[in-house]
């Protein structure tokens, strides 16, 4: 059986924790060990200011190199360049993340507040 590292994160965690790395000189090596897991999430919840957009943008040509990438986010394409406030930035991760890539378009209602809902409504009709 095969084995898969496996962080789960938000995306905002994860270049957070890559600039707080800057203060004790361990981006390299955090971007390295980041770089050998393969699942993002949350992508596009809260925009990114420049220096962790560019962390997001070595995080993925870094994994790009290595192997697969699974990213939740519950934004389109055309609206990363807010998400890291930079048109060409989002362009350079979309354009490696698509390559070679199976793209999973989820729409609906969330599967965590699905039964919720169901309930509320019951009651509503009571």
């Amino acid at each position: 059986m095969a084995r898969y590292r496996v962080l789960f994160q938000s995306a905002d965690d994860i270049v957070g924790y890559l600039y707080v790395s800057l203060v004790d000189s361990t981006t390299g090596k955090n971007l390295d060990a980041l770089s050998r897991l393969y699942l993002i999430d949350e992508l596009g919840y809260l925009p990114m200011d420049p220096k962790k957009a560019n962390f997001f943008s070595q995080l993925v040509s870094k994994r790009y190199k290595i192997g697969s990438i699974i990213l939740t986010s519950n934004r389109a394409f055309d609206e990363w360049g807010s998400i890291f406030g930079d048109e060409v930035i989002a362009a350079a991760i979309i354009d490696r993340l698509v390559h070679h890539s199976h793209i999973f378009n989820i729409n609906g209602r969330s599967f965590r507040v699905k039964d919720k809902l169901g309930k509320a409504h019951d009651k509503e009709c009571l």
